[in-house]
């Protein structure tokens, strides 16, 4: 009993508090802000205390697992879920649904949680579902606007068949192995053609879930319409969860079958930069702007998981940490623009900081470290996934992606110039910070910094990749 305690002490803590802000939601009255206050403070100490009393083992036939690596990967998507509860605190606090939006926020944090530490393919099926429809739902809670209902079901129709692919593949691999225990299933993967078509099932559900081209198509649209609080979550959180269960899978059942999906890989990779990239530059709504952006962010993740080794686990780990600091700074921005003025366009950020010199200055850092500018983390990030791909010996791949790198710099810093040089007629105005808002900011610029310039942090990461 106190092994799984012990061992499902992050999953036990999230339990407790749903269950708390739902006796809550169903009890005595209780205004917004006094909700947001208890809402940050769990998640607070949801978050401490993934870093204290963690031991390593599995559960339940293997179906659950947790090593030290796992543990740092579900602290990051702690971290990331709170700074979006601080960033979304202002817009929650004019909501009549506050709970329930915390409810379903820690459902799928929940579900991703489960997904994480899954050592079964039916464990982790259950936990990208329960990490998945209650998205939908989040996506759907600008009650009163159109766009809204349209992303939530763009976004449950493309799920939906997404899971659909996955669990076809699922259901193969089982067929073909036997077994659906990852540790046993490695031993039985041969490369035939029934694995390798269970493979592009798995590969195809997987992409979806990342926005990999050509699987890419819901982004934009469900980005624009959702509330900006869960276009940030989906963009870094969910994507984040899916990318370290995926390598993960990748890693450890399909490791004799590399050759092949290394090809898989290189294709895709190139296809979501240069997709991601072009689309990017022709973006006029500033939330379809950073859809594409995150798209190509994908493509050169998978440059860095095409390395298969230590370092590839370790450099997709790192940065991913960087992005939730760096996309989470941007999306701040823009959301605190959108909740007072409800100005979403490119546009509309021209002479930004003669009116916001702060906020300026922290999107301005965010968009340098996602284009990957030195001296910002993003640099070092994008640097160690491309090394991680080096180590296949394949540069043409290296030379897309290094080159698709100068692309993104000219549509970042197209954001930059209309912030500092261009004209505006009627720029945004002058706009207060909220408190919980401003710690976040502080939070995702520290967060750049330190993982910036502390090489300690890569090297920590890296060490507890040994054995992937």
């Amino acid at each position: 009993m106190i092994d799984f305690i012990i061992l499902m002490k992050q999953e036990l803590i999230i339990t407790v508090i749903i269950f708390i802000l739902l006796l809550l939601k169903i009890g005595t009255d209780i205004s917004n802000e006094k909700i947001l206050n208890l809402a940050n403070g769990l998640l607070l100490l949801n978050l401490a205390a993934g870093f204290v009393g963690n031991q390593q083992g599995m559960l339940f036939n293997e179906m659950f697992l947790t090593n030290p690596l796992i543990v740092l990967e579900k602290n990051i998507l702690s971290l990331g879920t709170l700074i979006v509860s601080l960033q979304s605190a202002d817009w929650l606090k004019k909501h009549d649904h506050v709970p329930e939006f915390y409810i379903l926020l820690l459902c799928t944090l929940l579900g991703m949680f489960f997904m994480i530490s899954a050592g079964n393919l039916l464990m982790f099926y259950i936990g990208l579902e329960l990490s998945s429809i209650p998205l939908a739902a989040m996506a759907n809670f600008d009650l009163g606007k159109r766009r809204s209902s349209e992303a939530a079901m763009k976004f449950i129709m493309s799920s939906a068949f997404a899971s659909g692919l996955l669990l076809f593949g699922i259901s193969l691999v089982y067929g073909a192995t036997g077994t659906l225990t990852f540790s046993e299933m490695a031993g039985h993967i041969t490369g035939g053609s029934l694995q390798v078509f269970a493979f592009v099932l798995l590969l195809s559900g997987f992409a979806f879930k990342i926005s990999v081209v050509p699987f890419h198509l819901w982004t934009a649209d469900v980005y624009e319409g959702a509330p900006v609080a869960v276009t940030s979550w989906l963009s870094v959180i969910s994507k984040g969860s899916v990318l370290f269960a995926f390598v993960s899978v990748l890693y450890t059942v399909f490791k004799p079958m590399a050759a092949t999906w290394y090809n898989m890989l290189f294709v895709l990779s190139v296809l979501t930069i240069l997709i991601g990239n072009l689309f990017a530059i022709r973006q006029n709504n500033i939330k379809r702007f950073l859809a594409f952006s995150s798209i190509a962010q994908i493509g050169f993740i998978l440059v860095g998981i095409t390395g298969s080794s230590q370092l590839a686990t370790a450099s997709v780990v790192y940065f991913v940490l960087i992005y939730v600091f760096s996309n989470l700074a941007a999306f701040g921005v823009v959301a605190l623009v959108s909740a007072v003025t409800g100005r979403e366009q490119v546009s509309d950020y021209k002479g930004f900081y003669k009116t916001n010199p702060v906020l300026s200055w922290v999107l301005t850092i965010a968009l340098f470290s996602l284009a990957g500018v030195p001296p910002t983390a993003g640099f070092f990030g994008k640097f160690f996934l491309l090394m991680s791909g080096a180590g296949k010996g394949n540069y043409v791949l290296i030379t897309i992606a290094a080159l698709n790198m100068i692309i993104s710099f000219y549509y970042y810093l197209r954001i930059v110039k209309a912030i500092f040089m261009d004209a505006n007629e009627q720029p945004i105005e002058r706009l207060i910070i909220p408190a919980y808002a401003k710690l976040a900011m502080v939070i995702c610029i520290v967060g750049i910094i330190v993982t910036g310039l502390a090489g300690y942090v890569y090297d920590y990461i890296h060490s507890l990749s040994f054995g992937f």
